[in-house]
């Protein structure tokens, strides 16, 4: 284990931290709370102590392998959030410090899950911080660092990284080299989340307003700066809100085919194409069931295709309190809060790609158990898919759920309704946000004890890397003493500068 290479992208991912700080705490100096001012700076002048702290070890080998990877991404992602919490603890804004590490997971790891009652008398730098994390979060700390700062040579470093950050069963290179392909994900990001952000102005809404509700539409995070979620905006801002959510919902790879002219490519992509299949059955399906609920049926659709949005992208918006429609809707919502949006997303879930895979492996099986002689082969989008793809799928499927009965039974007690604690659990895994019951769109999670929050906010991290980078971290072969393979053929193959 090389753990001073460990220390140094911990110490680069603390330098930013510190670093997305400092607007907050221009806003909170530019409005004289000087209460909240204190609290960033004492944040970051912690943050800049550890990063100098961790520079000192300095690494005598500059490469890292896969268990280096896993490490660097959960020790990453655990200490930005216990350190984000630190403001809204400091400050008194929020006084129970599980409280702040159960908002911040809940903002880094794009899920909008909240304790807050009352959003509004929040001060305003904490609510930008508050959803910033969104935003950072959504593509992924890790990602950012790899395209600002060129990596090291050997091993394939940059490719352990971004698998153990980025969602979905299968990492590709979008460029041949691993920096570009993460320059080209942000700087997609940014263009889409400009353009999210002009329209939100031009319709009218207030500059904190735009920039806290574009950074949850991009990072498909969901907190509001306002106790109605989104639903005292305009259909406009509804509509683009909309629009955008299942923007970042798509696998960001489609961008990229839409940007090289590859336009067959990108739409017989079979992903892309069940993504948007699901999304659209879903808010007709909905609207014909709540059609009787309204007077405008007008009304009534724009509301079913922002909650189908809104969840299966894994966002957590509400224009309305979906809680009390009819059971059949509830229901749907409840099975996109699984599906999710799509691998390469800022999005949750499962992801449409594992979903279209499981399908396949089953209806392989059944034509084994028919033709036990036929030997088929699962293909993905015309192309064959590898047995340890299809076999990551199963596994993954397989602890998603495991973990997910666990922590049920175990914010049982608590003694919160069945449909509570399922959807609580599933939309913290899910990356969601709102659930059902006492979890509903204009309730939140403050009812839950501290130990049920931190079992949420474990699950909230398991479902935004993915269950296995924080597995692996207590698992004791990744941190027993083993001599690294020298990887020099790798190297060749991931020119990672």
């Amino acid at each position: 284990m090389n753990y001073r290479m460990i220390a140094f992208y911990v110490a680069h991912i603390t330098v930013i931290e510190a670093l997305v700080m400092l607007p907050p705490l221009g806003i909170a100096a530019a409005q004289n709370d000087w209460t909240v001012f204190w609290a960033f700076g004492i944040t970051i002048g912690l943050l800049v102590v550890l990063s100098l702290l961790l520079f000192l070890l300095r690494p005598r080998i500059k490469a890292i392998f896969a268990r280096e990877g896993f490490v660097v991404t959960t020790l990453s992602w655990v200490l930005i959030s216990l350190f984000g919490a630190l403001p809204f603890y400091i400050s008194g804004a929020i006084p129970n410090y599980i409280d702040c590490f159960f908002e911040t997971v809940s903002g880094f790891t794009t899920t909008g899950a909240s304790i807050l009652k009352d959003v509004e008398i929040m001060p305003d730098a904490l609510l930008y911080w508050r959803s910033f994390t969104h935003w950072l979060g959504g593509m992924g700390v890790l990602v950012f660092l790899l395209a600002i700062m060129p990596a090291e040579r050997g091993a394939g470093a940059s490719l352990h990284l971004l698998r153990a950050e980025s969602p979905g069963p299968d990492v590709g290179k979008l460029l041949p080299k691993i920096r570009q392909g993460a320059m080209f994900l942000y700087l997609t990001y940014i263009a889409l989340s400009v353009i999210n952000l002009t329209l939100l102005l031009i319709g009218g809404m207030p500059l904190l307003d735009s920039l806290c509700t574009m950074f949850g539409t991009a990072g498909t995070g969901g907190f509001s700066v306002k106790n109605d979620g989104l639903t005292s905006y305009s259909p406009y801002l509804q509509n683009v809100v909309t629009i955008f959510m299942a923007l970042f919902g798509v696998n960001f790879s489609i961008f990229y085919l839409l940007f090289t002219r590859q336009f067959s490519k990108a739409l017989h992509d079979q992903e892309l194409r069940a993504y948007i299949a699901i999304l659209l059955i879903s808010s007709a399906a909905i609207a014909v069931n709540i059609f009787p609920y309204y007077t405008d049926k007008g009304e009534a659709v724009r509301d079913a295709a922002f909650q189908v949005s809104s969840i299966m992208t894994t966002t957590g918006f509400a224009t309305t309190d979906f809680n009390l429609w009819p059971e059949f809707s509830r229901t749907i919502l409840m099975l996109l809060m699984i599906i999710g949006a799509s691998a390469g997303s800022t999005g949750g879930g499962i992801k449409v790609s594992r979903l279209l895979i499981l399908l396949k492996s089953i209806r392989k099986e059944l034509n084994r158990m028919l033709h036990a002689r036929e030997v088929r082969v699962i293909h993905f989008n015309d192309k064959p898919l590898d047995s340890p793809v299809v076999k990551g799928v199963n596994v993954f499927l397989g602890a998603y759920f495991l973990i997910a009965g666990a922590s049920i039974l175990l914010i049982s007690i608590d003694n919160m309704s069945t449909t509570t604690n399922l959807t609580a659990v599933l939309s913290c895994i899910g990356n969601i946000g709102p659930g059902l019951d006492q979890v509903g769109p204009m309730s939140n999670y403050s009812g839950f004890s501290n130990f049920s929050k931190l079992v949420l906010s474990a699950d909230m991290l398991l479902g935004r890397l993915e269950i296995f980078p924080i597995l692996l971290l207590f698992s004791p072969s990744t941190w027993q003493h083993r001599p690294n393979i020298h990887l020099s053929m790798v190297a060749e193959q991931f020119d990672d500068n």
